[in-house]
């Protein structure tokens, strides 16, 4: 922190050619063309009388050796042991940064693909696990089978839950889906399909047809394995 010039003969940003300076780069080339220090003197708005903000950028990255990331652990307090930079100017870094690690945090998680029936057991793992009643829901594919979306259609009780084939038909729809699979738990731990599953899986499938849907699987969920109608010719 110790390296600031202190000679007064340095070139001003303002003396700079007009695409060289950090916020006329910026709208001329695209943010992807400035360097890390550039931005960091866009936030800073302005140096020293004897160093500019690029410098003075410049100057807090060589202290953290180039990382951002060490950056972000800087605190207000920490920033502001740097010749030029006020309490303003700190929480301008430190507010910056917090933004890029919440953007990381928010950015969609990449979607699972579905293989086989092991996959949606696995997938589903975190919704049905331990359930003492029964829960009815639905994945929606595209035409890779990448799932776009998990919908639950119903919940009820230990004996059952009612699935109504237009609420999941509309899911589908809505989301552009090409392939449904059907998932519902049963919290007795019986892995054999009831009447009532091979009739209701049934109507889904052929109604889907109709909408150039396929129905991929209906997999029934214990806490200990799982029934997969595709698997086992039902389908």
């Amino acid at each position: 922190m110790d390296n600031e010039r202190e000679s007064n003969n340095y070139l001003k940003i303002t003396d700079w050619a007009e695409e060289d300076r950090p916020r006329e780069k910026l709208l001329l080339k695209g943010k992807e063309a400035l360097s890390d220090a550039e931005l960091i003197a866009i936030l800073l708005g302005s140096g020293t009388v004897s160093m500019s903000a690029v410098d003075l950028a410049k100057l807090i990255l060589q202290d953290v050796k180039n990382n951002l990331n060490d950056l972000a652990k800087l605190s207000v307090k920490d920033l502001q042991k740097f010749k030029g930079i006020g309490e303003a100017k700190a929480i301008s870094i430190v507010s910056a940064l917090e933004l890029g690690r919440r953007r990381k945090e928010s950015e969609p998680q990449k979607r699972p693909k579905i293989t086989s029936a092991q996959d949606v057991y696995e997938l589903m793992k975190p919704h049905l696990w331990d359930l003492h009643y029964e829960e009815f829901w639905i994945l929606l594919l595209n035409q890779a089978n990448f799932v776009i979306k998990k919908v639950k259609i119903s919940s009820g009780g230990v004996a059952g839950t009612v699935a109504d084939p237009k609420l999941i038909l509309k899911a589908a729809l809505e989301e552009l889906a090409t392939g449904i699979v059907l998932v519902h738990n049963h919290p007795s731990g019986n892995l054999k399909p009831s009447q009532a599953d091979k009739d209701l899986t049934s109507k889904i499938k052929e109604a889907a047809k109709l909408m150039d849907i396929i129905l991929t699987d209906h997999l029934i969920f214990t806490d200990q394995s799982y029934y997969s109608f595709l698997e086992n010719g039902l389908l």
